[in-house]
């Protein structure tokens, strides 16, 4: 503080301290009466923190800092890792504050966690709020209404603190709005205990004098819908902000975001009884029908109504009256219908948009800003492939001169949350030739057995469009070895990763990378934020065995991090963008083969060796929309991971409990498979 105050000025100095000193500055500034006492008997002057606003600043202030430090204080280190004697505490009466205030903020970081914080659109439509805040307090501030003190949602909190950590600038602005008296009296700090009434009062203030909603999408007043989304799915900011897999242009990135919708008002009570509301997606999710009965939904204040997690490619919502003719919601009458859109309302800058609904009510749509989420990714049967990646089919080989198609590969078409053909996956199971007569292909050897991935969709023949050419840039590979021994399986990835499965009465696997010192743990079942409970899930989805969670290990985060789980039984996968997709699917259709060895069955469906049929694309979109907090018995409304076998189930296997098989003589015999697959 003494450099500060010495090399600043007037203005703010550029000196970036290390870094527990800054936090120690940052925590003392969040206290501003606090820190102003502070600084005016230290120095006769409120001292500043300094506005770094790029890298080079940044460079600049920090080795700016690390030379004057050195001058004034030579037997000081500079930062805690240097070799040096350590100096002297100060033994003023702020020192046992100033290490208080650092210690209610310990979990600070934890609660601004949320992926959209980041965003500036959302900064936007805070700074908006956060100035109705402080004219809130204005008003009734040392007025007979200020029976309690006002408690901050999550976005005005953040611009509380983000104002209070440059002081100067905090002092002039509260000055310039005539507020005077210690805002930290009437406000609840970050940590300090609140209690339901306190949140109510401040709703009711806020809805009285702006007639919003206080309690919007991304602004929770506590934890309690941040805790039930992080329970729901994976809703968490990224460790880097790197996308792994832009270089695949046909994978398409997934971008989800929060919504709230409220109502206020009343409906014509003459129609009250018969009326309901239902909640639709523009896009996507076709079959959504969330219904609400309107009887129910007169509320006097703002009430939330839905709160869901859709995606972008939703494109909006739209609420409907209806009013039912058979004495239930099943069959009924379209009387009105609103819209709200994803576009329209992040050019708004409040991220909020109100219409009316009835004459005497109205309906409000919030939204935080998209962010990216994981990828969703499920590998489903296809035709069988020779060498060269074309279909063993009569139209092939006509069009081929009846030249003899050679190999037989086992394929799967990789599916993105939409039904998009991203990815074809080839394993190499037998050699030799078919053309029409009595040739047999034969089984490869086992360390033949390579998978690969190629890029792109299928290019199919035209008048045939169930037959074609798989892509043909190849982006990935995956050759099995065995040891002596046989008590291990390891397989190399062309990414570099070899995954190692130890073999015997304790199963387990081993993930190593060989130019990364990085650590990967290789855990059965659904792990850390995977985890779900028990009661969540569905009996014919209990198996921990079938999932496997990939858990990164660094320094930042030594407990580790889920940054991919996969499904082998099911051959599906869910990964972070910072996670390769290619080396995921490798992995998890190398699972699939080794268990299929290992248990000596088909346990994960590779015999199957015909494309089966989907369910239409924008019926029951994967992940598409998730309900947090709902009790909801449709699958598709929660994670597919807490009940796999129904949210990926084909459009046969879900219209028929048995579903034959039917296989071209081209495709060679059931024992040609078995015989590679399950030795």
């Amino acid at each position: 503080m003494p450099l500060a105050a010495g090399a600043g000025g007037g203005e703010a100095p550029m000196l970036l301290p290390p870094p527990d000193v800054h936090l120690v500055w940052l925590c003392h500034c969040f206290h501003h009466e606090s820190y102003a006492a502070y600084c005016a008997s230290r120095f006769g002057r409120l001292i500043n923190r300094p506005s770094i606003l790029d890298a080079d600043n940044e460079e600049y202030a920090a080795d700016h800092c690390r030379d004057v430090w050195a001058e004034r204080y030579p037997s000081e280190p500079f930062d805690l890792s240097d070799n040096g004697t350590e100096g002297n505490c100060s033994n003023d009466n702020a020192a046992g504050e100033i290490v208080k205030m650092v210690q209610r903020y310990a979990g600070l970081a934890a609660r601004f966690a949320s992926p959209f914080i980041s965003e500036g659109v959302y900064h936007v439509a805070a700074r908006r709020r956060y100035v109705r805040f402080l004219e809130l307090i204005k008003k009734t501030v040392n007025t007979t209404q200020c029976c309690t003190r006002f408690v901050p949602s999550l976005d005005i909190l953040l611009m509380w603190l983000a104002h209070q950590s440059f002081p100067v600038s905090y002092a002039t602005d509260m000055a310039a709005m005539a507020i005077k008296d210690n805002v930290a009296k009437v406000v609840m700090g970050y940590g300090e205990v609140v209690n339901e009434d306190m949140i109510e009062r401040t709703r009711v203030w806020w809805e009285d004098a702006y007639d919003e909603p206080y309690n919007t999408a991304g602004s929770e007043i506590d934890k309690t819908d941040a805790d039930a989304a992080r329970e729901a799915f994976y809703w968490e900011a990224a460790a880097s902000e790197e996308d792994a897999n832009r270089l695949y242009k046909g994978l398409q990135p997934r971008f989800i975001m929060e919504v709230y919708v409220f109502l206020k008002g009343e409906f014509n009570s003459e129609y009250t009884s018969k009326e309901f509301i239902r909640l639709r997606t523009q896009r996507c999710h076709r079959s959504l029908k969330l219904d609400k009965s309107a009887s129910n939904l007169s509320c006097k204040n703002w009430q939330k109504t839905w709160h869901v997690y859709c995606e972008f490619a939703t494109r909006g919502l739209t609420i409907e009256v209806r009013r039912s003719t058979s004495g239930c919601f099943r069959n009924s009458k379209l009387h009105k219908n609103i819209s709200f859109s994803w576009s329209d309302m992040l050019h708004e800058k409040s991220l909020m948009v109100t219409e009316d609904l009835d004459v005497r009510m109205k309906a409000m749509a919030s939204i935080t800003p998209p962010v990216q989420a994981p990828y969703l990714l499920k590998c489903v049967p296809d035709r069988v492939t020779d060498d060269g990646g074309a279909m063993i089919s009569d139209v092939i080989l006509r069009t081929r001169g009846y030249r003899p198609q050679e190999g037989r590969w086992l394929t799967r078409t990789v599916l993105d949350h939409s039904g998009k053909e991203c990815f074809v996956i080839r394993m190499r199971i037998g050699r030799g030739i078919w053309r029409r007569g009595a040739e047999t292909p034969m089984a490869v050897k086992p360390e033949e057995r390579i998978i690969e991935v190629r890029e792109g969709s299928w290019s199919y023949i035209e008048n045939a469009s169930s037959v074609g050419y798989a892509p043909e840039k190849v982006v990935g590979t995956a050759t099995p070895e065995k040891d002596q021994q046989d008590s291990k399986v390891v397989w190399r990835f062309s990414t570099g990763d070899v995954l190692t499965v130890n073999l015997g009465d304790d199963l387990n696997f081993h993930v190593q990378n060989e130019s990364s010192q990085e650590e990967a743990r290789l855990l059965v079942g659904r792990r850390l934020n995977y985890r779900v409970n028990k009661e969540s899930t569905s009996n014919d989805c209990n198996d921990e065995e079938q999932y496997l969670t990939l858990v990164r290990i660094s320094t930042d985060l030594p407990g580790g991090r889920a940054t991919m789980l996969l499904n082998w039984k099911l051959l599906a996968v869910e990964f972070l963008p910072e996670e390769d997709a290619v080396f995921v699917l490798l992995l998890c259709m190398a699972m699939a083969q080794t268990m299929t060895e290992i248990r000596r069955e088909d346990v994960a469906g590779l015999l199957v060796r015909r494309r089966i049929s989907e369910p239409r694309v924008g019926q029951r979109d994967w992940g598409s929309v998730m309900l947090p907090n709902s009790p909801s018995l449709d699958p598709h409304l929660q994670p597919w991971y807490r009940n796999a076998a129904h949210v990926l189930s084909s459009a046969e296997t879900a219209s028929n409990s048995v579903m034959l098989m039917k296989y071209s003589p081209a495709d060679g015999k059931d024992e040609l498979y078995r015989k590679a697959l399950i030795p």
